[in-house]
């Protein structure tokens, strides 16, 4: 048995978050477990905001002591923390074992913060978390942010981010053009330290689809944990994704969600 672990937050329709980690997991035949670091709520009657509720640090380190105590894990995909306290606490927790895989899905303005706050979380996501990458995998707007760039308009563009984001400290980063690239291509690139690579698939519909990001995340690390090389694992999890697009789940909420069960072997 394989093990796929991840360290997020839980978003209750299931649209994001641990539970499209675990779907993930699940769907790519390896063992999931997750370490709850905030719950995410939706409100349908205030316009489908958010509001954001960290878990006290000593709660989330009780249970990563627990994870990797029950099992020999060498594989874990990090999504969203939100609050420098939980950052702290889980760059310890990382440090305190060797990793194969650690992908880092850097959320990075968290839904719910007051600007400031948001700052100080994106620095200390920086620093302590991002530093530990083996592989990170950043949207359009979290590529730009990181890698200090204004526009994302070309792959070239993708693939100057994804080199400038892993100087910073990520040995591969996964840059995701999404919808928000011109086009009408869904266009990933992947930098592995020496060489990109471009993933392409057609643009289903011009709106957003819930869970996509994390779905990819999720499935980069399922399939490193099953000991797929990064290449193909991002291909893996590239045609999950576009098979869970074209599978929508249809939602109240403003998005659609990807359906992770669409993907066949």
């Amino acid at each position: 048995m394989k093990f796929a672990y991840t360290i997020a937050g839980s978003e209750s329709a299931g649209v994001a978050g641990l539970q499209v980690d675990l779907r993930t997991f699940h769907e790519l035949g390896t063992y999931g477990l997750a370490t709850i670091t905030c719950v995410v709520a939706l409100h349908p009657d205030n316009d489908w905001n958010h509001s954001f509720t960290p878990l006290p640090a000593d709660l989330i380190a009780e249970q990563i002591a627990a994870a990797t105590a029950a099992f020999d894990l060498d594989t874990v995909k990090i999504g969203m923390l939100g609050a420098v306290a939980t950052i702290e606490t889980v760059a310890e927790g990382l440090r305190s074992q060797p990793w194969k895989n650690i992908v880092v899905d850097p959320v990075l303005i968290c839904k719910g913060q007051e600007p400031g706050q948001a700052f100080d979380t994106d620095a200390a996501l920086r620093r302590e978390v991002l530093s530990q990458a083996t592989v990170t995998t950043p949207n359009h707007f979290e590529a730009r942010t990181l890698s200090g760039m204004d526009t994302l308009e070309t792959v070239d563009d993708l693939i100057e981010a994804a080199k400038r984001i892993a100087d910073t400290g990520p040995k591969a980063v996964v840059v995701k053009g999404g919808i928000d690239l011109p086009g009408d291509e869904a266009i990933d690139v992947l930098w592995d330290g020496s060489e990109a690579t471009v993933y392409r698939a057609a643009k289903i519909g011009d709106h957003r689809v819930n869970g996509a990001g994390c779905t990819l995340a999720a499935a980069i690390t399922a399939e490193l944990a099953k000991g797929t090389e990064l290449k193909e694992a991002v291909q893996v999890a590239k045609d999950v994704v576009t098979a869970g697009i074209e599978n929508r789940i249809v939602a109240h909420p403003p998005f659609d969600t990807v359906w992770q069960g669409a993907y066949s072997h």
